[in-house]
């Protein structure tokens, strides 16, 4: 179960969360590597620019799960402890990831 002390802004995070936002962080930096392995070698466009849509869907799909993960954990305890402060961090959050 993840515990939140989000006043410190630390998370302590199951090996399991851990391990599968590792995983997708791991996915992404490859797809990046990938796509600066294709512009050294001149790759066509369009072809760099197929690979750097699926780089950001899988970074939006780490986004997704962190979020989740904040939503279930940080935000419910705060909600919860009457906080309602966590409201307005998490909209300014949501509008920077928005831009």
């Amino acid at each position: 179960m993840v515990q939140c002390c989000c006043k410190h802004k630390n998370i302590e995070r199951s090996e399991s969360e851990k391990k599968d936002l590792i995983t997708r962080l791991n996915r992404v930096e490859g797809q990046i590597r990938g796509i600066k392995k294709m512009v050294e070698e001149n790759i066509y466009c369009n072809d760099i620019l197929i690979q750097t849509s699926a780089a950001t869907a899988a970074l939006n799909a780490f986004n997704r799960e962190l979020l989740k993960q904040h939503l279930s954990s940080c935000v419910k305890e705060e909600l919860e402890k009457g906080n309602d402060e966590v409201i307005a961090e998490l909209v300014k959050t949501l509008e920077k990831m928005m831009k």
